[in-house]
């Protein structure tokens, strides 16, 4: 996504950001939302489908693990019996890179992408944009360090890019068996300790060790793991004064963070991510069905 792009979709979510959270909107009325998860999620999916019906949409959430994929159907044999039931928006997760791209060249709906594979997770992203923007007013010129498991991660590869366009210096913080090859080249610093990448950033964002994705060699024992890439006061005094903390979640407390700088209300930024990821998911969808009714998405 190019700037504009972006900056427009942060600032149509701020503005649904401010809404009072039970009120209730009517312009996606008759826009129908399939969600389609192949993987095991609980905040992204309930985001997209709270996000949906705040815009009055109709949401069908597809049952992946009692479906027919179950009994051995294949993506592609799916995406041809939904698209027979005319949805207008496929919001979909998929263990494997490029599976809703794939997807969107099989069907008529739009797709959105909510996670896929170790490639992209765009509106994560973007509701982490917008937390920093309401908290800082602003992400041109800061120091954002993401520290942990780069080369399991989506959140990882869509940030560095938006938050990149959006005029952040970002740097990588990992151990070497974390940190993928050639990753240097998308315009960041790479640190293998933990202490001197964050020095003077003005936010840490932690991952989540993906362990699911692992072979069994890349990480050290977990309190290992901890003591030299977890986070807790004493490392993060090396960060600007009162820099604040970001985690996409779900996260491994006393593994990629201390459990009280997680809680630290001051300094932890980790629930407002979850709060925007509704009013990212609103703009998003709204933008998705506006393309489709001009013709264009």
């Amino acid at each position: 996504m190019s700037r504009p792009v972006i900056e427009g979709l942060i600032d149509r979510a701020n503005q649904f950001a401010e809404l009072p959270s039970r009120e209730i909107l009517t312009h996606l009325k008759g826009i129908t939302v399939f969600n389609l998860f192949f993987e095991n999620s609980t905040r992204t999916r309930v985001s997209f489908d709270l996000a949906a019906r705040k815009i009055g949409a109709s949401v069908v959430n597809v049952p992946v693990s009692t479906s027919s994929i179950k009994k051995g159907e294949s993506l592609l044999d799916t995406a041809v019996t939904l698209n027979a039931m005319h949805p207008d928006i496929l919001v979909m997760r998929h263990h494997n890179s490029g599976a809703s791209l794939m997807l969107s060249r099989h069907v008529d709906a739009a797709v959105v992408n909510a996670g896929d594979g170790r490639h992209e997770h765009p509106t994560q992203a973007l509701l982490d944009a917008l937390t920093i923007k309401r908290r800082l007013g602003q992400i041109t010129g800061l120091k954002i360090a993401i520290c942990g498991d780069i080369a399991n991660s989506r959140v990882a590869r869509s940030n560095i890019h938006l938050l990149s366009t959006l005029g952040a210096e970002i740097r990588l913080v990992s151990p070497s068996t974390l940190l993928p090859a050639g990753i240097s080249n998308m315009g960041v610093e790479c640190h293998h300790d933990l202490m001197e990448g964050i020095e003077g950033v003005d936010i840490v964002m932690l991952l989540r060790l993906q362990t699911e994705r692992m072979q069994g060699t890349e990480t050290p024992s977990q309190r290992e793991f901890f003591h030299l890439f977890g986070l807790d006061a004493a490392k993060l005094s090396e960060a600007a004064p009162n820099a604040l903390i970001m985690h996409p979640g779900p996260m491994n407390r006393g593994v990629e963070i201390d459990s009280a700088l997680a809680d630290d209300v001051e300094r932890s930024l980790i629930t407002m991510q979850v709060d925007m990821g509704v009013a990212v998911r609103m703009a998003c969808l709204e933008a998705v069905a506006a393309r489709r009714q001009e013709g264009t998405g």
